[in-house]
C-alpha cells in the first residue's frame, strides 16, 4: 500500500512555485484532498494569498539557494511534524516568452550570464537541491513522493528555447536515474511533462497567439491532476506526458544496449 493510497489526509506537501500557475493549481488540488500544503515561492504576495485561500503555510524560497532549502525543510518539519510530498515545480524560461517566440529564432549570443545562471538555478538546481533537502525528511516521515515539473521539451527538440530544453532534459535524466535509488527509501519519484500551459511563465498574449496558430493550450488544473495521478501510481520513475484533451500518459525511451551496464529498469 502506497503512502497516498488512502488519500492525502494528514499529509504535509511542499510545492515550489506555488504562488501562480501550475504550482497554485496543485496547491489547491492537494489542499482540497486533505493535505496541509506549504506554498513556497519568491513571490511573497501571491504565495501568501494562496496559503490563506487553502489554509496552508507560506515560505519564501529561492530554490537555487542550498542554505535556504535546508532552512525551509527544517522549518516545515518543525512546524508540521514531517514532510510527505515535495512538488518541485518552480521554473523559468531563458527569455520571457512572448508571442514572437513562436516565430523568431533563438539568439544564444543575446543570452547574458545572469539569464543563464537564473534558468539553471531555477530549473535544474531547484530540482536537485530540493531533492537533496527533502529526501531525509520524507524518509523520516515514513516515505512519500517527490515530483518535478519537467516539460514535453524534456524529451523532444524545442528550438524556440534550447537552454530551457536543456534544463528540462536534465530534470528528466535526473528523475529517471534517481528514482530506483529513492525507491529503497520508500520514496517514489516522478517527472511531469506538460505541453504549453496557460501560466505567467508566458507573457501576455502568448497563449492567445498560440491558439491562433492552432496550438492548444492547457489549463494549470490539468497538470495538477497529473501530479495527483503520478503520486498515486504503484510505480516510480514515471515521465507523465500531459497533452491537450488526453489523459496523462507514461512516456518511455527506446532502450540502449551494449553499454556493459546492468539491465535498465522499465522507466
Amino acid at each position: 500500500m502506497g503512502r497516498f493510497d488512502a488519500g492525502f489526509d494528514g499529509t504535509v506537501a511542499l510545492v515550489t512555485g506555488g504562488a501562480s500557475g501550475i504550482g497554485r493549481a496543485t496547491c489547491r488540488r492537494l489542499a482540497s484532498e486533505g493535505a496541509l500544503v506549504v506554498v513556497a515561492d519568491l513571490d511573497e504576495s501571491g504565495g501568501k494569498a494562496v496559503a490563506r485561500e487553502i489554509r496552508g503555510d507560506f515560505v519564501r524560497l529561492d530554490v537555487s539557494d542550498p542554505h535556504a532549502w535546508t532552512e525551509v525543510v527544517e522549518g516545515v518539519v518543525s512546524r508540521r511534524g514531517g514532510l510527505h510530498l515535495a512538488y518541485l515545480n518552480a521554473g523559468v524560461t531563458t527569455f520571457r516568452a512572448d508571442p514572437r517566440g513562436l516565430t523568431t529564432t533563438f539568439d544564444i549570443t543575446a543570452m547574458s550570464d545572469a539569464q543563464y545562471r537564473r534558468i539553471m538555478g531555477a530549473n535544474v538546481d531547484g530540482v536537485i537541491l530540493g531533492t537533496r533537502a527533502c529526501v531525509p525528511a520524507i524518509e523520516a516521515s515514513g516515505g512519500g513522493s517527490i515530483v518535478a515539473t519537467a516539460s514535453a521539451a524534456g524529451v523532444i527538440a524545442f528550438p524556440p528555447d534550447p537552454i530551457y530544453t536543456a534544463t528540462k532534459h536534465a530534470v528528466v535524466g535526473f528523475v529517471r536515474s534517481i528514482a530506483p535509488i529513492l525507491e529503497t527509501k520508500g520514496i517514489s519519484c516522478h517527472a511531469i511533462l506538460p505541453g504549453i500551459v496557460d501560466t505567467n511563465i508566458l507573457a501576455g498574449g502568448f497563449a492567445d497567439q498560440a491558439r491562433a496558430r492552432g496550438i492548444e493550450v492547457m489549463a494549470p488544473e490539468e497538470i495538477a491532476a497529473a501530479v495527483v495521478e503520478a503520486v498515486n501510481s504503484p510505480r516510480t520513475g514515471g515521465l507523465w506526458l500531459c497533452l491537450p484533451k488526453r489523459t496523462p500518459t507514461l512516456y518511455s525511451f527506446n532502450p540502449v544496449t551494449g553499454l556493459g551496464l546492468p539491465a535498465p529498469t522499465e522507466i
